[in-house]
């Protein structure tokens, strides 16, 4: 196995850019990749200072799935993407997508080329995923004989219909970025990607960096589930914003406009 890194991390103006970086083999999965980026996530999260996250991929893809080879060289592989030690959380596959949502700021997937299999897995994760017009998109593991198993089950469910989510996954059918978008898998489409997603996060940290980590995590865990813990959870998480700093600062800045904007600090812990 390779030294070489497969993910690249450089934060820049409080922005994360997390690059998938194995172009030689179109950013296919494999064992490395996995713990890579699983180790990313983890750092980010604990990076109270960041605003934002944008993930790419270099070279043609974006990423075009696992890298089946590779990954089944050894028998061991699939026990150490699948173990778990308590049945409800996410192991190692599923981490690479649930991860990014428990980082408490806007991740955004900006995608080119194909995004099949573990990449749309990937890109599920992110909390908006913007494609150029020559993007494709597949849930690719029925061609090898698999269903998803890498988390993104829980996102399909809150981007598309069942039917829809049923169809792709069963034909394991590549679209096109249009038809990505119309199904719900995409939020915008764009040819320019990186000034596309810069200027998304130009507004996202306009605002608290509280407010929004409060948001993201409301939406994540009552988009689905009971109607009182989903008002539980507004109430709380009010509270804990409202206790905040940012919330101060971004009250004077909206009523203060005439003057210069006061710098948010760092988030609390979400």
């Amino acid at each position: 196995m390779s030294d070489k890194k497969r993910i690249e991390c450089v934060i820049k103006d409080q922005v994360a850019y997390v690059s998938l970086a194995r172009p030689d083999k179109r950013n296919a999965l494999d064992m490395a990749m996995f713990r890579e980026i699983d180790v990313t996530i983890k750092r980010l999260r604990k990076d109270r200072s960041i605003r934002a996250v944008i993930i790419t991929g270099r070279g043609e893809d974006f990423c075009s799935g696992l890298d089946v080879k590779s990954v089944m060289a050894s028998p061991k592989n699939p026990l150490r993407l699948l173990f778990k030690w308590l049945p409800w959380r996410s192991n190692l596959a599923q981490r690479v997508c649930t991860g990014w949502r428990r980082v408490p700021v806007p991740v955004i997937a900006a995608i080119h080329g194909r995004c099949w299999g573990g990449g749309l897995q990937i890109v599920l994760g992110a909390d908006f995923r913007i494609a150029t017009t020559d993007a494709t998109f597949s849930i690719m593991e029925g061609r090898w004989g698999l269903i998803p198993d890498m988390g993104g089950s829980l996102a399909l469910r809150e981007h598309c219909r069942a039917d829809v989510a049923k169809e792709l996954t069963m034909t394991a059918k590549i679209i096109n970025a249009e038809d990505a978008q119309k199904f719900g898998l995409i939020t915008h489409i764009s040819d320019n990607l990186i000034t596309a997603a810069e200027s998304q996060v130009a507004e996202l940290i306009k605002h608290s960096p509280d407010a929004v980590a409060g948001a993201k995590k409301l939406f994540n865990k009552s988009w689905t589930g009971s109607r009182g813990m989903a008002l539980l959870r507004e109430s709380w998480y009010q509270i804990r914003n409202l206790t905040s700093k940012n919330n101060r600062i971004k009250v004077w800045n909206q009523t203060h406009q005439n003057n210069p904007a006061k710098p948010f600090k760092n988030r609390k812990r979400w």
